[in-house]
C-alpha cells in the first residue's frame, strides 16, 4: 500500500495558517463554515411509524418536531456537507430526490461525493419514506407527505447552511456518558474474542465525541455529537411523534445557546447523531417481564411469551426515561463546550464515495478455527428468522425468539410464497436459518437494497466513516482500528475516526462474524451475510487511503432509482372534515383552570380538522401565548417544545369530525402574568378546497408563590447570567 504523507500536508496547512496570521491578525479561520437547520415534520396522524415495525402504531399527534440540520465545512478547495435527520433512517431515495433539488440550484457543487446524510433512528417519526418494500410495507406502503417533508426540510437545511458560510475553526473533543445506555445482546457481544473484549472497559462505548464550529470571530456556530444509544426511549405504545432523546439533546443544547429563541429558531444548530448503536440501548433497567418484574436476560422469554419481556427504564414512563438519557448526554456535551480544552482541526478536506454491490465483494478473513487466512463474500440480502422476534426495546409477534438457528417447515412453507432461498443462498448465510430471502424478492419491487453507499470525509486528521446501516459495538470498534490501521502509516498522531450511522442507504445491520452466530436481532438482521463486517473493512480502508492521497474513486454501480416504480400506498387520504352538530372549527370546548403554577398541567380542547391538510411545515398547531405589558399576545411555547402535547383523536370516520386536546406543563421558570392556548389548523370542506382555522382558549393566570419560586427564579437567573458569560469567553 503506498504510503501517504499527512506530516507533510498538515505543515502545509499549518504554514497556510500563518500566512494568514500576519496578514490578517485576529481573523484567522482554518475554513468556511455554514450551517442550518430546518423542519422536516411529516404527517402527525394516522400514519405508521417507523422502527418497530407496528402496523397499529400510529400516529395521534405530537409531542416534538424533527429537523434537519445540515453543517458545511469547506477548505477552499473541496467541500463537505454533513446533515443530521431526526428521522429513522436515510434511503437512497431520499437522498437521491435531495441531490437533484439541490443541483437545479447550485449546478455540481453537491452530489453524491460530498454529501453525507445521517438519520438519528428515531423510532416515533412518520414511515413510508424508504420505498424498499420491506420497510414500507408495514407503513401501508409508500406515504408521500412523509417523504416530501423529510425532502424539502434537508434540502431547506443545506440551503440555509450554504447561505450562512463564513469564515471558522473547527476543534474536537470528547467525554464519558455514564448510565445512559446498555447492550441489548449481551450473549452475542460475549461470543466475541475474550482478548479483544479484555481491551475495553464496558460493552457498549461510553464515549462522546464532539466537533465545534467557532466563528473567526469567535461567535459559536454550531455543534455535533456522537453517542452511541438507540433513539427508542419512546417506546412501541407511543403515537406522538418524536425526535427522542437525541432530537431532545438537540433541543436542550439550541436552547440554551439561542436562549429567548423558539425551538427550532436561532443561529446555532447542535446536532446528536447515530454511531455505532446496533446493540446500544438506552432502556437502562434491562429486559424484565412485564407483571411479575422478573429479569428475563438469559433467556428473552417469560412464560414463553415474548411479547412480555421488554426493557424499560431509566425513568418511572418513557417520557421520564427520553428525558433523563437526553439530559445525561447534553450535560456532558454542554461540559465538552465549555471546557475549552479542545483540540483544533487543521488540514485539508478529501471526501470520497463508491456505491458497492455487497454480493458481489470478496475480502480475506483470518479464520480463528482454522489458524488459516480464507476468502470470505458477500451474499445476496436475506433476513433471519431472530428479525421477526424483534428485540427487548420493541418486542415482536408470533412465536419468534432471538437466537434461532433452526429452521421451521411452516414458516419456510409461508416465505417460499414470496421467494424461494437457493441452496447457495443457505451456504452463504450460515448459521442465519433464512426467514425472508429478500434479494430475490421482486415484486412489486425490490425488498432491500443489494447496492449500498459507502463515503468517508477527512477533515484534517479527522476520519468521518459514513456508514450505511447500524454497526453494533463491537464492529464500529474494529472499523475504527481498521481505519487507523491505514491512518497510521501516513502519521504518528492519534487519530480521532468517527463512525457516523445509518448513512444515505440503509442496509439494516452490521454485527461481527462472531456476533453472527449466535443470531440474537442484529445478526439476524446482518442482511449480506456473516462476512458482512469483514467486507467493510476492507472497503473503508481502500476508502481513507483514497481520500489520503487525492486518488479518483471510481463511482460503482449505481442502485436502482425506485421513484420510477409505480409505488404502492395503501394510506386512506383525508375526504372531508365536519365539526360538531353546533360547533365551528376551532371553538374552545374544554377551557383551562383559571389559575395555575409552575409544575401544573393547562389543559384545552379544540374542534379540529384533520392534522394531514397541513403539516403546518416551519409553523405550529399550537402557541402558549402571555400578555405582555404592551398588550401584545407574545409566544412562549409551541407544539416543538418539550412541555407541549398535540393529542389529535377522530371522533366520528362517517362524519369526519376530530378534536384536539393540547397540554402545556408549566415551567418553573415561568414568569407571572396572564396566558392563553391557541390552536392552528385546517379543514378539508366536503365539496373540495383546504381552509385555515384558529381558535384561542380563556385567559389563564400563571401565579408563583412569593418565597420558594422567587428565591428558584433569581437562581435561574444568576446561572443563565454567568452561562452566558461564560459561553462568550469561548
Amino acid at each position: 500500500m503506498e504510503k501517504p504523507d499527512i506530516k507533510r500536508l498538515q505543515i502545509l496547512g499549518l504554514i497556510s495558517l500563518w500566512l494568514l496570521a500576519v496578514a490578517f491578525p485576529g481573523a484567522i479561520a482554518s475554513y468556511s463554515i455554514g450551517v442550518g437547520r430546518a423542519d422536516t415534520t411529516g404527517p402527525t396522524a394516522e400514519v405508521v411509524f417507523m422502527g418497530y415495525a407496528k402496523i397499529d402504531q400510529k400516529g395521534s399527534g405530537l409531542h416534538l418536531r424533527t429537523f434537519s440540520r445540515a453543517f458545511i465545512i469547506d477548505d477552499g478547495e473541496e467541500r463537505f456537507v454533513f446533515v443530521n435527520v431526526d428521522s429513522a433512517m436515510i434511503g437512497n431515495g431520499i437522498r437521491e430526490a435531495v441531490l437533484e433539488k439541490l443541483q437545479t440550484q447550485f449546478g455540481s457543487m453537491y452530489t453524491e461525493k460530498n454529501v453525507m446524510i445521517s438519520g438519528t433512528h428515531s423510532h416515533s417519526t412518520p414511515g413510508g419514506f424508504m420505498l424498499d418494500m420491506l420497510f414500507d410495507i408495514t407503513t401501508f406502503g409508500f406515504v408521500k407527505e412523509t417523504f416530501d417533508a423529510m425532502v424539502t426540510g434537508i434540502v431547506k437545511s443545506i440551503e440555509r447552511a450554504h447561505n450562512a458560510v463564513v469564515p471558522g475553526r473547527i476543534f474536537i473533543t470528547n467525554g464519558e456518558v455514564l448510565d445512559a445506555n446498555i447492550n441489548r445482546s449481551p450473549f452475542a457481544y460475549l461470543n466475541n474474542p475474550k482478548a479483544e473484549r479484555d481491551r475495553y472497559k464496558y460493552d457498549v462505548d461510553k464515549t462522546l465525541t464532539q466537533i465545534q464550529f467557532i466563528g473567526a470571530d469567535n461567535k459559536p456556530l454550531g455543534v455535533i455529537n456522537w453517542f452511541p444509544v438507540h433513539p427508542t426511549s419512546m417506546n412501541n405504545t407511543n403515537h406522538l411523534v418524536s425526535s427522542d432523546n437525541v432530537g431532545y439533546a438537540s433541543i436542550l443544547f439550541e436552547k440554551t445557546m439561542n436562549k429567548d429563541n423558539l425551538i427550532g429558531k436561532g443561529p446555532f444548530v447542535a446536532a446528536f447523531a447515530s454511531t455505532n448503536l446496533g446493540d446500544v440501548s438506552p432502556n437502562t433497567r434491562g429486559p424484565k417481564c412485564e407483571y411479575s418484574g422478573k429479569n428475563c436476560s438469559e433467556q428473552y422469554t417469560c412464560s414463553g411469551k415474548k411479547e412480555m419481556c421488554f426493557a424499560s427504564g431509566p425513568g418511572k414512563d418513557m417520557f421520564e426515561s427520553t428525558s433523563i438519557i437526553a439530559n445525561k448526554i447534553f450535560k456532558e456535551s454542554l461540559r465538552l463546550w465549555k471546557a475549552g480544552n479542545a483540540k483544533e482541526v487543521i488540514g485539508p478536506i478529501s471526501v470520497v464515495h463508491r456505491f458497492v454491490d455487497m454480493a458481489e465483494q470478496t475480502a480475506e478473513f483470518y479464520n480463528e478455527t482454522t489458524k488459516k487466512m480464507e476468502e470470505v463474500h458477500g451474499c445476496l440480502p436475506a433476513m433471519g428468522y431472530s428479525f421477526a422476534a424483534g428485540t427487548t426495546d420493541g418486542p415482536g409477534s408470533f412465536a419468534f425468539e432471538q437466537g434461532t438457528t433452526t429452521a421451521n417447515p411452516l414458516w419456510n412453507a409461508v416465505r417460499n410464497l414470496l421467494a424461494v432461498p437457493t441452496s447457495e443462498d443457505v451456504k452463504c448465510h450460515g448459521a442465519k436459518p433464512i426467514l425472508l430471502a429478500t434479494g430475490r424478492m421482486t415484486l412489486p419491487y425490490e425488498w432491500q437494497p443489494k447496492v449500498v453507499s459507502t463515503q468517508v470525509a477527512l477533515i484534517g486528521n479527522v476520519v468521518i466513516a459514513g456508514v450505511p446501516g447500524e454497526f453494533t459495538t463491537m464492529s464500529g470498534r474494529r472499523l475504527r482500528e481498521a481505519i487507523k490501521t491505514v491512518m497510521n502509516e501516513a502519521s504518528d498522531d492519534e487519530i480521532p475516526v468517527i463512525v457516523a450511522g445509518l448513512c444515505n442507504t440503509y442496509s439494516d445491520y452490521i454485527s461481527t462474524p462472531e456476533e453472527y452466530q449466535i443470531q440474537r436481532y442484529e445478526g439476524a438482521s446482518t442482511i449480506f451475510g456473516p462476512h458482512t463486517l469483514t467486507l467493510y473493512l476492507k472497503q473503508y480502508q481502500e476508502l481513507v487511503t483514497a481520500a489520503i492521497l487525492k486518488k479518483h474513486v471510481e463511482p460503482g454501480p449505481m442502485p436502482p432509482d425506485l421513484r420510477k416504480k409505480n409505488l404502492l400506498s395503501f394510506v386512506t387520504p383525508v375526504l372531508y372534515d365536519t365539526p360538531k352538530w353546533g360547533r365551528n372549527f376551532g371553538d374552545c370546548i374544554e377551557q383551562p383552570q383559571k389559575i395555575v403554577k409552575p409544575g401544573d398541567i393547562v389543559t384545552a380542547v379544540f374542534i379540529s380538522g384533520h392534522p394531514r391538510n397541513n403539516l403546518m411545515t416551519e409553523n405550529t398547531f399550537l402557541t402558549v401565548e402571555r400578555l405582555t405589558d404592551d398588550e401584545v399576545w407574545e409566544p412562549v411555547a409551541t407544539d416543538a417544545n418539550w412541555e407541549t402535547k398535540f393529542i389529535w383523536r377522530r371522533m366520528s370516520v362517517v362524519l369526519g369530525s376530530s378534536q384536539v386536546t393540547i397540554t402545556w406543563q408549566v415551567p418553573e421558570d415561568v414568569k407571572q402574568g396572564e396566558y392563553r392556548i391557541r390552536h392552528n389548523g385546517y379543514y378539508r370542506y366536503i365539496l373540495g378546497g383546504v381552509f385555515p382555522y384558529y381558535g384561542v382558549s380563556n385567559h389563564f393566570q400563571v401565579n408563583r408563590s412569593s418565597s420558594k419560586n422567587s428565591i428558584h427564579l433569581y437562581s435561574f437567573r444568576f446561572q443563565n447570567n454567568f452561562s452566558s458569560i461564560f459561553i462568550g469567553l469561548q
